[in-house]
């Protein structure tokens, strides 16, 4: 049955996307289907960039320690940018083409905004390399896509150092200096004679890098319309809920303020936490690294009103011992997205945090992270669920393996439909086909179903991959680190429950004839070849072959069941 929350958020997203509403709908073509697009959206990230930063040039957008920086000083400093990056190399610029891989392997900073935007306006393509990876990560995606130019910062450029023969540029980002000083490098560039493209819709914009059960990395390229698209359904959402709060004499004063705790490089960084804020005039509070009690402090200090990270994030400060000398009583929200959270931290949330109420999301990669929400009460009376689609723009159904319909409550493969949906992966045409059925749904490689009311439970997963804290883990990936040892004869990896991660890597291996290996040798082997995360919390060194299933595969059905019983 549906709820009153339920109802209130239907009759106010369909005022919204009416013929004359603030978010009318319009459609755009793609597998040969109709799908529903916001008419307003502009059709490329440049014109929503130029226009919203000028709405809200004056106001403050980014927080980064001592430093504050408008819209406008922002923007300003991401057209130079673009002008450097587009400008020829005979006059000092980069010589940047449209359509060209741009890299960014930064951690969280004013420049990585800056370099992001410019990119973007300079008709590039905004390649997020994440930040924890080590060199031969990073040397596989940048062939991957064949990066023209990839921006560092100096961890990171130690790291791209250590590759020989990479054949795209390093330019280094100090971005632990003010903004003006971290970019001086590319500023020193800037051709002002230099023509910014023009950029519509089908344009590419972005790549993202989504770790599946095939192991290595593949590249996620959006275009314009998507990612704009994506970032105007989740604004449906936001108006949505100011909507209601509004007529119930509760609506939101001041300038909506929200701490980026989460990678620039993930989509949830990205598209509803960093672009959403745009169209919003949301200030982002930056938070270099993650540590719950400073999370706390800078809550209090600016004022935050929304909050959004992995489950493991609200947790901490959950169960922090000193959060009650902190005020955190103007979040409204505490999000989560990347895993599930436990059904008492979602009833806790509740509870103590002061009026704070809990919300969920899920989303991926490769549909620009919109999906599904779980809002407030609703969340609390189905804790277990990731929600119910986000309206307007997104289609969700649960599949067969033929891609047929499967009705009410019966378990399959939660696929979604929508004009956010990305559009393929980078050089891997068959890996793209195998994503989408005929008729566009993305085969996300969840398994669940979904209730009487339209809400989504997710059960399973057909990918081999753990989720540690938010970030997917492929097992075959840490497998291929493991069998580089040349004293493993066999290695399985699998998840283990883990209080803080959700989720945490576990391994078996097998030494060959006449070896000894220890756990100890074996991860400070797999920390030279992969970021610390993937690396198992626990190795088990077995005597005995793997057991095999008829197929001669490992059986990890019949592991999991053993060594997690252990640990």
């Amino acid at each position: 049955m549906r709820t009153e929350l339920d109802l209130a958020m239907d009759s106010t997203m369909a005022a919204l996307t009416a013929p004359d509403g603030m978010l009318a709908l319009g459609s755009a073509e793609r597998f040969g289907v109709t799908l529903p697009t916001i008419a307003a959206a502009p059709p490329a990230l440049s014109y929503y960039f130029a226009h919203y930063s000028n709405e809200h040039r004056d106001t403050v957008f980014l927080v980064s320690g001592n430093e504050r920086l408008t819209f406008g000083e922002v923007y300003a400093a991401a057209e130079r940018t673009a002008r450097a990056l587009v400008g020829s190399h005979g006059v000092g610029g980069y010589g940047i083409a449209k359509g060209d891989r741009v890299g960014i392997a930064m951690r969280n900073s004013p420049s990585w905004i800056v370099l992001y935007m410019g990119i973007i306006i300079a008709g590039g393509v905004a390649t997020l390399l994440n930040g924890w990876w080590q060199s031969e990560e990073l040397e596989a995606a940048i062939g991957e896509v064949d990066c023209a130019l990839v921006f560092a910062d100096p961890p990171r450029v130690k790291r791209l150092a250590q590759i020989a023969g990479l054949t795209a540029p390093v330019v280094e980002i100090d971005d632990s200096r003010v903004l003006d000083a971290a970019l001086a490098p590319v500023f020193a560039k800037d051709d002002h004679t230099a023509d910014l493209p023009l950029l519509g819709p089908e344009d590419h914009a972005t790549i993202l890098f989504t770790s599946g059960s095939t192991g290595q990395s593949k590249g996620a390229l959006s275009e314009h319309r998507s990612v704009v698209q994506g970032i105007f359904n989740y604004l449906g959402q936001a108006m949505m809920m100011v909507g209601i709060a509004t007529a119930q004499g509760n609506p939101p004063v001041g300038q909506p303020v929200t701490l980026l705790t989460i990678p620039l490089f993930h989509i949830t960084g990205e598209v509803p936490v960093f672009l959403q804020s745009f169209a919003m005039g949301r200030k982002l509070v930056l938070m270099p690294k993650w540590d719950a009690g400073e999370a706390m402090r800078l809550i209090e200090a600016e004022g935050v009103t929304y909050f959004v990270g992995v489950p493991l994030m609200s947790f901490e400060i959950l169960n922090h011992p000193d959060r009650a000398n902190y005020d955190l009583s103007t979040v409204t929200d505490f999000a989560a997205g990347g895993a599930p959270r436990p059904v008492d931290h979602v009833r806790r949330i509740d509870e103590e945090m002061g009026g704070s109420a809990p919300l969920i999301g899920y989303g991926l990669t490769e549909t620009n992270a919109v999906g599904t929400g779980n809002w407030r009460g609703n969340y609390l009376a189905k804790p277990n669920s990731a929600g119910r689609p986000g309206a307007p723009l997104v289609d969700l159904a649960i599949l067969d393996d033929a891609g047929h319909p499967l009705d009410q409550g019966q378990r399959g493969e939660v696929c979604i439909r929508t004009i956010c949906n990305f559009k393929e992966y980078w050089n891997r045409p068959d890996a793209t086909a195998a994503a989408f059925t005929a008729d566009g749904y993305f085969r996300t490689g969840d398994i669940g179903y979904l209730d009487e009311d339209g809400y989504l439970f997710i059960v399973d997963r057909k990918k081999d991959i753990i989720i540690r804290g938010g970030e997917n883990i492929s097992c075959q990936e840490v497998e291929a680190a493991l069998y580089e040892h040349p004293a493993v004869a066999e290695a399985a990896v699998f998840g283990l429950a883990d209080e803080r991660f959700g989720e945490v890597p576990g391994a078996v291996v097998v030494p060959q004839d006449g070896e000894t290996l220890t756990p100890d040798d074996l991860t400070a082997f797999l920390h030279q070849h992969i970021a610390a995360f993937k690396i198992p919390q626990r190795i088990w060194i077995s005597e005995e072959p793997l057991p095999r299933l008829g197929t001669e595969k490992i059986d990890k059905v019949s592991l999991k069941a053993t060594y997690r019983a252990l640990a």
